[in-house]
């Protein structure tokens, strides 16, 4: 039980940087979520909404950070 309540501790700290960084990168007025390869269809009644570039860019960052992390481990 106790791996498990430590599992869900980083689970809750990463939710809150994640939360952080949308606040900040919210007001920096940083395009994220309207990126040119964003897919955005608009109907009558409903609206489709695809952050396709957003995910990209948001996958090479994190991948970069994590690899710099192992890394600097060794």
């Amino acid at each position: 039980m106790a791996d498990l309540g430590r599992v869900l501790i980083v689970i809750g700290a990463v939710a809150m940087v994640a939360g952080l960084a949308f606040i900040v990168l919210g007001r920096a007025n940083i395009p994220l979520g309207r990126l040119p390869g964003d897919i955005v269809y608009r109907g009558k009644n409903s609206t489709f909404y695809f952050p396709l570039a957003t995910s990209i860019l948001v996958s090479v960052v994190l991948s970069v950070v994590m690899y710099l992390i192992e890394r600097f481990r060794r």
